[in-house]
């Protein structure tokens, strides 16, 4: 009985990963292409530029830190949200330019 569980709980726990999803946001016109959105933990954003200059979108926020630096028109850069709670994500060069993620 208990190696049946094991196994269970290891196929849950598979079937929980396999389950995660990529969103995508983009940054044109100077704006992230979503003010907010909201995703599971474990889910990953891709954000790519779509501005024919660059961005740097970060967060500084308690619950996903984090600074994927400048890149240019056509380059696409993503992070996985791995716990829950909420994050503001913001562009480093356009300060105007807001996301809030919410990590259920």
């Amino acid at each position: 009985m208990k190696f049946f569980m094991t196994v269970i709980l290891a196929l849950l726990s598979m079937s929980t990963s396999v389950m995660a999803a990529e969103h995508v946001i983009g940054q044109k016109n100077k704006a992230f292409t979503k003010k907010s959105i909201t995703i599971k933990k474990g889910d990953t954003i891709k954000f790519p530029n779509q501005d024919p200059f660059f961005h740097n979108v970060y967060s500084m926020s308690e619950s996903k830190s984090f600074d994927l630096g400048s890149y240019a028109k056509g380059v696409s850069k993503s992070v996985k949200f791995d716990k829950q709670g909420e994050v503001i994500v913001q562009c480093a060069i356009h300060p105007f330019m807001k996301l809030k993620v919410k990590v259920e």
